[in-house]
């Protein structure tokens, strides 16, 4: 599914997967200018990863694809691009019931009773839990899961020394980015938010996000 704007992008074990719908785009330019934009908001996350592109090849020349891939490479540091056809693009997303987490393992905690701001970076070798929020332009790095107790809105990565199991959960996710592990992805533009806590994990090598409900119901 795309997004409005034509761009969507989401990450998993192997890197970057962004798909492109040329129809929304007056030209190749507007294109490249758009997905610079999209893809420079997680600049410090992409750096050094692949990105898998999957584009109708036949609406761009080889100049075009050439350009493309020079031009993330040098604005983005990608580690490498590999541009794939969108017809051979299978959907491998299975709708299922959402699963309820039944809490997050203990450990070396650090909990910090404000919010995070703009600007603002914290890193810890363990959990973090957050009574606040995380604002956007704000960066949260921990080695073990990330809690808040509030809305986040900027870039927040879990499990940072590769722990796959780790979890990110907060009364409102609304991120610019997640990653957990060494699996990136981004949040969605133009997609209604719930309004009830939810809890991101790696589910078969991406990210994906389900409702925190423990034993709850909502009513």
């Amino acid at each position: 599914m795309y997004n409005n704007d034509g761009i969507l992008i989401k990450g998993n074990k192997d890197g970057i997967n962004t798909t492109i719908n040329m129809n929304k785009f007056a030209c190749f330019e507007d294109m490249l200018l758009l997905l610079v934009k999209k893809l420079s908001k997680g600049k410090h996350f992409y750096k050094g990863t692949t990105l898998i592109l999957s584009i109708d090849l036949k609406s761009i020349n080889k100049k075009q694809a050439e350009t493309l891939k020079q031009t993330l490479l040098t604005e983005i540091q990608l580690k490498d691009i590999v541009l794939e056809d969108i017809e051979k693009e299978v959907d491998k997303e299975i709708q299922k019931e959402p699963k309820v987490f039944s809490g997050v393992n203990e450990g070396r905690t650090k909990f910090i009773r404000k919010t995070v701001r703009g600007g603002q970076c914290i890193k810890y070798q363990g959990n973090i839990v957050i009574i606040g929020d995380i604002n956007s332009g704000a960066e949260v790095y921990a080695s073990g899961n990330v809690i808040v107790l509030g809305r986040i809105r900027g870039k927040v990565s879990a499990g940072t020394n590769g722990n796959s199991k780790a979890v990110i959960a907060a009364f409102l996710l609304q991120p610019e980015i997640l990653k957990i592990a060494s699996v990136i992805a981004m949040s969605p533009d133009d997609v209604e938010k719930p309004s009830y806590p939810e809890l991101a994990k790696i589910k078969d090598g991406a990210i994906i996000v389900e409702p925190y409900l423990p034993n709850k119901y909502i009513y």
